[in-house]
């Protein structure tokens, strides 16, 4: 019964895979373009088929014994990012009358369509090669056996700080990097695709394989780490402060727990440790190195939070993951990073949230709406005629700004931000999981498309 449940959800995910590349290309449009959205989106599937229909059509005329060139996501990252850059460009354009017709966001479309043709050729001419590069790559991974892991596990953490991970884990999960594996007689590349193609084959037996090791590391920082990293924080606060501030804290546990979002735990120490922030990628690849070693073998489709280990673990039986291998490893990870935490914490006087004198009105808890809290942050921003831009990814509120001495940092934080960055000469204010609220809220009051 169980087997059938998954081999449902399995195959309703299999059409989220199996076109990827093709909804990355639309979150790209939709995510990055300043305005009219939906042409940027428009646009990006329109390029990305023309890239590959190009490709197609190459290969017939000069490599007929070549089956196909699946550029994969990195294709569609090609091609995404390469229309945002020209509908951000070109979406007001003017032409001349007899050709206005065509002007304005009308244009990115037919530009990006001829651009397409270009990157066509380009991948068809280089990617057989790069392919390879990244199949032996792969291969030298495997080769690397827990090391390898460890190495995939503390540079993405690593790279978290500034938000390049997200190009660094789907080459793993997706593609050749992740591993190359038979499944059911079919050969099944990236290690996300491999868990789930086991996941649903109803003749698998025994562990998962390939597919797991760039996953179950996840779990015992996300679960036990990070929550007691927070217990740490919390009692480094003085007891005095302990009241305002907890709520902060728990809050940002639960969520590492619950979901493995773990940004706002980390923004806690990593802008006034940032030596802290390595420390703790250090034990992250740890972690990913021993859940490698002891083969524990779960999957995710998200994170490493309870909801995953649950699904992928738990449910799967001990004999397919060994699950209860993460809960031991785990209770152990608690006390390193509480021991740890607290100890470098107080050694160095790290001023974490609540330690510092000033930082007492840093969480301004209110039980004010979502609307209200929106009026506050676009005052907070310079009021309206200061904001051009406002966006958001899982945790940060990205806002593009003409001014960026007008905005109020200091009430951003007692609003509820983690911290306040200057990006790309604009702010980018860390929320956690209201981000994405706010950004709605805001656009809505401004009168802005969301």
């Amino acid at each position: 019964m169980l087997q059938g449940i998954f081999q449902i959800m399995s195959a309703a995910g299999s059409v989220v895979f199996a076109n990827l590349a093709l909804l990355l290309c639309i979150g790209l449009g939709i995510g990055l373009a300043k305005r009219d959205k939906g042409v940027a989106a428009l646009a990006a599937v329109v390029g990305y088929l023309i890239m590959t229909g190009t490709i197609n059509a190459l290969i017939s005329i000069f490599s007929p014994e070549v089956k196909g060139i699946d550029t994969g996501v990195i294709g569609s990252l090609v091609m995404g990012l390469l229309t945002v850059k020209l509908h951000n460009r070109y979406h007001n354009i003017q032409l001349p009358q007899i050709l206005g017709f065509f002007g304005g966001s009308r244009f990115v479309p037919i530009v990006t369509a001829f651009a397409a043709i270009f990157v066509g050729f380009l991948f068809f001419l280089i990617w057989p090669t790069f392919q390879g590069w990244l199949v032996s790559a792969g291969e030298g991974i495997a080769s690397m056996g827990a090391i390898g892991t460890f190495f995939y596990g503390f540079l993405m953490r690593l790279s978290g700080a500034v938000g390049l991970h997200h190009m660094i884990y789907p080459l793993f999960w997706y593609t050749e990097l992740g591993g190359t594996e038979i499944v059911n007689g079919e050969t099944i590349i990236g290690a996300q695709k491999i868990f789930f193609a086991q996941l649903a084959d109803p003749n698998h037996q025994g562990l998962f394989t390939e597919g797991t090791r760039f996953f179950a590391g996840r779990f015992d920082t996300m679960m036990f780490g990070l929550p007691a990293a927070c217990l740490a924080m919390y009692h480094c606060v003085p007891k005095a402060r302990r009241g305002l501030i907890g709520g902060l804290f728990l809050g940002a546990a639960l969520t590492s727990f619950i979901t493995g979002i773990t940004e706002p735990i980390e923004f806690m120490f990593l802008f006034v440790a940032p030596w802290l922030y390595v420390f703790h990628a250090f034990l992250d690849g740890v972690s990913f190195f021993i859940a490698d070693f002891l083969n524990i073998s779960i999957g995710n489709t998200f994170s490493g939070g309870f909801i995953d280990f649950l699904l992928f673990g738990i449910l799967q039986g001990n004999e397919n993951t060994n699950w209860i291998l993460v809960v031991v490893v785990g209770v152990f990870w608690a006390m390193l990073y509480y021991f740890s935490f607290r100890f470098l914490i107080t050694k160095f006087d790290v001023m974490t949230p609540g330690r510092a004198e000033e930082q007492e009105e840093v969480v301004e808890s209110t039980n004010s709406s979502l609307t209200e809290n929106a009026h506050h942050i676009i005052e907070a921003l310079g009021k309206a005629e200061n904001i051009e831009h406002v966006d958001a990814c899982i945790t940060r509120l990205r806002v593009n700004v003409k001014d960026v001495k007008a905005v109020d940092k200091a009430r951003l934080k007692a609003l509820g931000a983690i911290d306040v960055l200057e990006v790309g000469g604009g702010i980018q204010a860390i929320f956690g999981a209201k981000a994405v609220l706010y950004k709605s809220e805001v656009n809505q009051i401004l009168g802005k498309e969301d």
